[in-house]
C-alpha cells in the first residue's frame, strides 16, 4: 500500500516511490463518484471519476504525474463542497472561506477555490451584500445599524457596506414593518397600539426617530387622517 501526506501547498507528496503502471481503475462500492487506482497490481490511491476518466489500463505514471492527480483530486473536492455550500443561498467570500476551513481545507486550495468560484461569476460580495439586504426588507426588516452589523459579520468591505445600504430607505423600511403590525392591532387605541408596535420597531434596531415617525404613519394609514391628527393633539396635551 502506497501512503501519500499533505504537502506545505496543501497538496500530496509521496512517503515512497510511486510511480507504476495502472493494473485495474475501480470504482469505490460505497460512493460511485470516486475510482480506486491499482498500480503493479496494488491499491494506490483514489481519485474523483471526472478526474479518473483520463487514465486508462496499462498507462504508467510518474511520480510527478501522481502528485500532479492528487493535488488536482484535493482541488476538486473542495471545489465541490464550494459548490454544494452555495446551492443553498448566495455567500460571501468570507463565508464560503470560514466553510472551507471548517473542512481542514489548506490555504492554497481553499485560495484557489474561491479564485475559481470568483471567476465563474458564483461568488460576488457586492451582489451577495444586494441579495442580503433586500431577503430582509422583504422578509425580516431591520434597521441599517443592524443590517450594517451582519454584513460585517459576513466579512463584507466597508466600500461595498456603505454602497449597499446607501441604496435603502430606512424610513420606509420601518413605516412597511410598522404597517403590517398595524393591521393586526387595528382594533386597539392609539397608545396600546403605539406600545406593542414601538417595542417591535426598537428590537429590529430602528432609531427613535424614525420608529415614532413610522408607528404615527402606521397609525394613520389604518384608521384615518382624523385619527392621526387627534392624536398629534393629544400627544401636544
Amino acid at each position: 500500500v502506497i501512503a501519500v501526506a499533505a504537502n506545505s501547498h496543501g497538496y500530496f507528496h509521496s512517503w515512497k516511490q510511486m510511480a507504476g503502471k495502472i493494473t485495474a481503475l475501480k470504482l469505490q462500492k460505497k460512493n460511485k463518484e470516486r475510482v480506486n487506482i491499482y498500480l503493479d497490481g496494488r491499491y494506490a490511491f483514489s481519485l474523483a471519476a471526472t478526474l479518473a476518466a483520463r487514465l486508462k489500463q496499462g498507462q504508467v505514471l510518474s511520480e510527478e504525474e501522481i502528485e500532479r492527480l492528487l493535488a488536482e483530486d484535493v482541488f476538486h473536492k473542495a471545489y465541490e463542497q464550494a459548490l454544494r455550500f452555495l446551492s443553498y443561498r448566495p455567500r460571501s467570500q468570507m463565508e464560503v472561506r470560514r466553510y472551507l476551513r471548517g473542512k481542514k481545507v489548506s490555504p492554497p486550495v481553499e485560495d484557489k477555490v474561491v479564485e475559481r468560484l470568483t471567476d465563474a461569476g458564483l461568488l460576488d460580495d457586492l451582489t451577495f451584500a444586494r441579495y442580503w439586504v433586500e431577503n430582509r426588507e422583504n422578509f425580516n426588516p431591520r434597521s441599517l445599524s443592524m443590517l450594517r452589523y451582519e454584513l460585517r459579520n459576513k466579512g463584507l468591505s466597508e466600500e461595498i457596506i456603505a454602497l449597499v445600504l446607501g441604496e435603502r430607505d430606512e424610513e420606509e423600511s420601518a413605516y412597511a414593518l410598522a404597517l403590517k403590525r398595524a393591521s393586526r392591532l387595528s382594533h386597539l387605541d392609539y397608545p396600546t397600539f403605539r406600545s406593542k408596535v414601538t417595542p417591535y420597531l426598537r428590537r429590529r434596531g430602528f432609531p427613535y426617530e424614525v420608529l415614532n415617525t413610522a408607528v404615527k404613519r402606521a397609525w394613520q394609514e389604518v384608521h384615518g387622517e382624523g385619527a392621526a391628527i387627534l392624536e398629534d393633539a393629544v400627544d401636544d396635551n
